[in-house]
């Protein structure tokens, strides 16, 4: 079960940049391509808001949208999902399962084995190597 994190939006605001507030918090969307220096090491991708593993650097791919692409999430608890009709058209939102933060969209046209493309906002995610004992990979 994942522990759920709740902060007052004073606090969320103190401690995260302008544009990572703006994304997880109020939904926006950052430019595309603009956070193309992600390791190719393995490892684990963390919410920037609470440091929950979101997503495994195995499971990511070149999608061309130009924002970080996944085939799953870590674990099936790791993201939540909600209808999303903003823009006039329907999405499906991805958001963290912990602190509630907005990640991004999945969409049903990504590579097997799952056939999905989670499309997240790079500012929404930070890189954790494998081997560095946050407890996130099996050894």
């Amino acid at each position: 079960m994942t522990q759920k994190v709740s902060k007052p939006d004073s606090e969320w605001r103190a401690e995260l940049s302008d544009l990572a507030y703006r994304v997880t918090r109020k939904h926006a969307t950052e430019r595309p391509f603009s956070h193309d220096d992600f390791p190719k090491a393995p490892g684990t991708y963390t919410c920037v808001c609470c440091g929950a593993p979101l997503f495994a650097q195995s499971d990511k791919f070149d999608s061309g949208t130009g924002w970080p692409s996944f085939t799953r999430p870590a674990s099936p608890e790791a993201v939540g999902e909600q209808s999303d009709r903003s823009l006039l058209m329907k999405r499906t939102e991805v958001h963290c399962a912990a602190c509630a933060a907005h990640l991004g969209h999945v969409f049903p046209d990504g590579p097997a084995p799952t056939g999905l493309r989670y499309c997240i906002n790079g500012v929404a995610l930070d890189f954790t190597p494998e081997g560095t004992g946050d407890g996130t990979d099996a050894d």
